[in-house]
């Protein structure tokens, strides 16, 4: 009996030892696997003020360029990962009201838009957060198109054009600069390597 618990052990072991296995991406972090790096709580400074030049981004003239990604969508998008707790769907729909006076589209086109991103994010904000930031990528991009969507059957509703297929094209390389967003953003929250010889740990 006793030998047959030891070999009970030893194949659990074995077993659950081929996780420590797994692929790792480029930052060292194993696949399917949260970073084991401690984040510095976020500055609400940063946060508001990264949603404020997003928006002031979004306002140039490239904003109407189709390949040009949503950079305020994007935004709310990581925070709303991050940060569903100071940046809400109520944040999302103020920014959205302000890109529908700026562009004079009909109002609440963006504001629905943003607010199904928000609320697409703070529901998936535990899941997306254990991935690496390659496979965040692939659950981004529905979220843009079913906000690109929402908009675009609005327009047409009130008898706006059908913008043509290189519409979508805005959500797949908001998608694609998702690993550079995610980068910048936590950028301020990294704490410094410190290495420290004398320490026994």
């Amino acid at each position: 009996m006793r030998w047959g618990f030891a070999g009970m052990r030893g194949w659990l072991r074995d077993t659950f030892a081929l996780r420590g296995n797994r692929p790792r991406d480029l930052s060292g972090t194993r696949v399917g696997q949260r970073p084991h790096y401690l984040l510095r709580p976020a500055n609400p400074l940063f946060i508001w003020g990264s949603l404020i030049v997003a928006l002031l981004l979004n306002l140039f003239p490239w904003g109407a360029t189709p390949l040009v990604p949503d950079l305020l969508a994007l935004a709310l998008l990581f925070w709303n990962v991050h940060q569903p707790r100071r940046v809400g769907i109520g944040a999302a729909f103020v920014f959205g009201l302000l890109m529908d006076v700026h562009n004079g589209a009909l109002f609440g086109e963006h504001a629905l838009g943003y607010t199904l991103i928000s609320y697409g994010a703070i529901t998936l904000h535990r899941r997306l957060t254990w991935f690496p930031v390659g496979a965040q990528a692939l659950h981004v991009l529905p979220l843009l198109l079913v906000a690109q969507c929402a908009s675009l059957a609005v327009r047409m509703w009130v008898g706006g054009e059908w913008p043509g297929w290189l519409y979508f094209a805005e959500s797949g390389v908001g998608a694609a600069l998702w690993p550079v967003i995610s980068w910048v953003l936590l950028a301020p929250q990294r704490r410094p390597t410190e290495r420290d010889d004398t320490r026994p740990l």
